[in-house]
C-alpha cells in the first residue's frame, strides 16, 4: 500500500511554522491560532489514518510487521558505503510515536487558544509550537541514526525558544540556557556514539543497524576497550544523548527549571514528547542493545531504576506544582528505561521492550492530562505554590474530576491505563532484575503518596483567602482536559502486545498477581497515607518533616545536585581550567596575532618614505641604485 502521503505529517507543522513566523505581524494572533491548530488537526488525522491502515494489516507480513520505508533521497555521500538518507520510516513504534506526538500537540494546541489569550507573541508562541511539533515528528521518522540526530538538534533548539519564551523574564531565560546547555553536553556523547557506531558497522541506516541476521550487528563486538566492546561504547555514549533529553540523573538539573516555560510547553514538551525522545532512541536501536551489548542495556536500567526513585523522594518534598509534576516525569521516564533495561529479544523475553512503549503511550496521556489541568489552576489562581491553594473542587468541578482520573491512573489504581502499563513493566522486572523491581515496586508507592498530597493540598485542605473567585476555565481548556481523561482511562485496553515486540512479532500477555497485588497494595498504601496527613489541615505533615530530619532537608533542596554542578563548572571548570586557557588565549595566540600586527605596522612606517609621492626622491633612489650596482658590478668583474 502507498503511504507517500505521510511526508505530509511533519511537512504541514513545518509550513504552518513559516507560515506564522514570516506573517506574524500582518495577521491577527487569533489567527495565528487558527492556522497551527488546524495544521496540527491535518496531521493528527494523517496519523491516525496512518496507524488504522498500518495495524489494520498494510503492516503485517507473514505474522510480523514489517518497516515500510515510502520516502528517501539521498542526501550526503561521505565514502562508498557511508551515506546520509533523508526518508520517512514506519514501522510499530514510529507509528505509534506518531500518534503520540499529534494527538497531544494538537490538543496542546486547542489548550493554548484558551491559556496564551492576550499574552504578547501570541502568534510566536504558535510558531515555535509548530516548530517543536516538526522537529519532533521529523526525529521520530527517521529513516538513519544520523537523520535522527539532526532534529535532535532542531527539537533541542525549538525546546529552548518555548522554554525561553517570557524572555524579559530573568529566571525563563536562565531555564532555557540551562537546558540547551545541559543537553548540548549529552549531545556530544550521542554524536561521538554515532561516529564510533556508523564507523564499527559502515552505515547509518536503521534497516542495516536494527537487522538480527544483518553483519552490522556483529561487527563491532569483537573489538575491545577497558573491559567492554566498542559496539557497547557506542551505545553507552549514544544512550548519555537519550540520557539528557529524558532528564535522568545526573543530567536532569535542567527538567524542573524548564517548568518557568508556559505550561502547554511543560505539556508538550516536557511530558509526552521531547523527554521520550530518548526512551525511543534507546527503543530504536534495541536489537543493538539486547544482541551487542547487553551490558549497554544493563546501565540504562540501573541508570533508569535510580532515576526513578531519586525524582520521586525529591517530588514528595516539593511545593510547586508544576515542579512535583517535572519530577514525576523524570521518574516515570525511569520506569520506561528500566522496561528496556530488563528486556531480552523476542517474544515473552522481550516484554520490558512491550510494555515500556506501553507505558509511554499511556503516560503520554495521563501526564499531559496532569500539566493542562495545572495549568487551569494556575490560572484560576495566579499561583504555582500548593501552599496557596485548597478546596478548588467547588470553584473548578471539570478540572477537579478530571486531576483525579489522571491522580488515580498514576497512582496504578487497577481499571486504569497506567496500572496495565506499569504491571508489564514490574512484571518484566521481577522476573529479570529483582532488585531493580523491589526498587520500582517502592517507587510506585511513593508516586501515589506524592501525587495524592498534591491532590489533596489543591482540591481539599484548607481553603486559603482568593483575592478573587476562582473559576472555571474556558472551553478551549476544558475540552482537552476531557478528551485526555477518557484516554488516560481506555488507553490501557489497548493490546499493546499485539502491535508492538521487540521482534516485531505479536504475542500475548496476562497478568501476574505475584505482581499485580503488591504494587496495587503499595499504592493503597501510598494514598491512605497521604489522605490522613493532607486531606484536612493536620500537625502530622510538620512531624514527618521533623522526623526525617536532615534527609528531608535534602530532599527538598533537590540533594544539592544544581550547586555540585555550580561548584564543578565556576570552582573547578571555570577557575582552574577556564582562565588558564582564557590567559594562555589573551597572552600567547592574541599576543602573538598582535604581535604580527605590531611587526607589520612598525615595517610599514618604517618604509613609507618609500612611497612619497616626490618625483625629486624617486629620481635620487634610481640614481643613487645605478651607482650602487655600477659599484658592484665594477668591484666583482673587474
Amino acid at each position: 500500500m502507498d503511504f507517500s502521503y505521510t511526508v505530509l505529517i511533519p511537512l504541514i507543522p513545518l509550513f504552518t511554522f513559516l507560515f506564522i513566523g514570516l506573517t506574524d505581524d500582518r495577521i491577527k494572533p487569533a489567527i495565528s491560532g487558527l492556522i497551527g491548530t488546524t495544521g496540527l488537526f491535518v496531521s493528527f488525522v494523517l496519523s491516525i489514518f496512518t496507524a488504522v491502515k498500518y495495524f489494520g494489516g498494510a503492516g503485517l507480513v507473514e505474522g510480523a510487521y514489517k518497516y515500510i520505508i515510502p520516502v528517501e533521497v539521498r542526501w550526503l555521500n561521505l565514502t562508498d558505503k557511508l551515506h546520509i538518507d533523508l526518508g520517512i520510516f514506519l514501522d510499530p513504534i514510529s507509528i505509534m510515536m506518531l500518534v503520540v506526538v499529534t494527538t497531544v500537540s494538537f490538543l496542546v494546541h486547542v489548550y493554548s487558544n484558551g491559556y496564551m489569550k492576550g499574552e504578547r507573541g501570541f502568534s510566536r508562541f504558535f510558531a515555535f509550537l509548530s516548530l517543536f511539533s516538526f522537529s519532533m515528528l521529523g526525529l521520530v521518522l527517521a529513516t538513519n541514526i544520523f537523520q535522527m540526530y539532526i532534529f535532535w538538534e532542531l527539537v533541542g533548539v525549538s525546546s529552548f525558544l518555548l522554554i525561553g519564551y517570557y524572555y524579559e523574564k530573568p529566571s525563563a531565560v536562565s531555564a532555557s540556557k540551562k537546558a540547551f546547555i545541559v543537553t548540548r553536553f549529552a549531545d556530544l556523547g550521542f554524536l561521538i556514539g554515532i561516529l564510533l557506531l556508523s564507523y564499527n558497522t559502515g552505515t547509518f541506516s536503521f534497516t542495516e543497524l536494527t537487522n538480527p541476521q544483518g553483519s552490522a550487528i556483529a561487527q563491532g563486538s569483537s573489538i575491545a576497550f577497558m573491559g567492554l566492546s566498542v559496539m557497547t561504547w557506542s551505545l553507552i555514549l549514544v544512550f548519555i544523548g537519550g540520557a539528557g533529553k529524558s532528564a535522568m540523573f545526573p543530567l536532569h538539573i535542567w527538567l524542573p527549571d524548564a517548568m518557568e516555560g508556559p505550561t502547554p510547553v511543560s505539556a508538550l514538551i516536557h511530558a509526552a514528547t521531547m523527554v521520550v525522545a530518548g526512551v525511543y532512541l534507546v527503543a530504536r536501536l534495541f536489537p543493538v542493545y539486547a544482541l551487542s551489548a547487553p551490558e549497554g542495556l544493563a546501565v540504562v536500567g540501573y541508570v533508569g531504576a535510580f532515576s526513578s526513585l531519586f525524582a520521586a523522594i525529591i517530588a514528595t518534598t516539593q511545593f510547586d506544582i508544576k515542579r512535583v509534576l517535572a519530577y514525576s516525569t523524570m521518574s516515570q521516564i525511569g520506569y520506561m528505561m528500566v522496561g528496556l533495561g530488563v528486556s531480552g529479544y523476542g517474544g515473552h523475553e522481550g516484554l520490558g521492550y512491550m510494555a515500556s512503549m506501553f507505558h509511554l503511550f499511556t503516560h503520554a496521556m495521563f501526564k499531559a492530562l496532569l500539566f493542562l489541568a495545572a495549568g487551569s489552576i494556575i490560572h484560576a489562581v495566579h499561583n504555582n505554590e500548593m501552599t496557596h491553594m485548597g478546596g478548588l473542587r467547588k470553584y473548578l468541578p471539570i478540572t477537579h474530576i478530571t486531576f483525579l482520573i489522571a491522580t488515580l491512573t498514576i497512582a496504578g489504581i487497577p481499571g486504569l491505563s497506567a496500572f496495565f502499563s506499569k504491571d508489564e513493566i514490574l512484571t518484566a522486572a521481577f522476573h529479570h532484575n529483582k532488585l531493580i523491581f523491589y526498587i520500582e515496586l517502592f517507587v510506585a508507592g511513593l508516586t501515589a503518596f506524592y501525587m495524592f498530597r498534591l491532590y489533596f493540598r489543591v482540591f481539599w485542605n484548607e481553603e486559603p483567602h482568593y483575592h478573587h473567585k476562582p473559576h472555571e476555565s474556558s472551553w478551549f481548556m476544558t475540552i482537552p482536559l476531557m478528551i485526555l481523561a477518557v484516554a488516560s482511562v481506555f488507553s490501557g485496553y489497548i493490546p499493546f502486545s499485539h502491535y508492538i515486540s521487540s521482534d516485531f512479532k505479536p504475542f500475548e500477555t496476562h497478568l501476574e498477581m505475584v505482581v499485580a497485588v503488591p504494587s496495587v497494595l503499595v499504592g493503597l498504601i501510598g494514598i491512605a497515607i497521604a489522605w490522613v496527613m493532607y486531606k484536612n489541615p493536620s500537625t502530622l505533615p510538620d512531624k514527618a518533616t521533623n522526623a526525617f530530619g536532615v534527609f528531608h532537608k535534602w530532599a527538598f533542596k533537590k540533594f544539592y545536585m544544581d550547586e555540585v554542578y555550580m561548584f564543578v563548572t565556576h570552582k573547578i571548570i571555570f577557575n582552574l581550567i577556564s582562565k588558564k586557557i582564557a590567559l594562555f588565549d589573551r597572552k600567547v595566540i592574541d599576543g602573538s596575532m598582535d604581535g604580527i600586527g605590531w611587526v607589520t605596522l612598525a615595517s610599514a612606517k618604517a618604509i613609507k618614505p618609500l612611497q612619497s609621492g616626490q618625483l625629486q626622491k624617486y629620481g635620487f633612489v634610481f640614481v643613487s641604485g645605478i651607482i650602487i650596482l655600477l659599484v658592484v658590478f665594477i668591484y666583482l668583474f673587474i
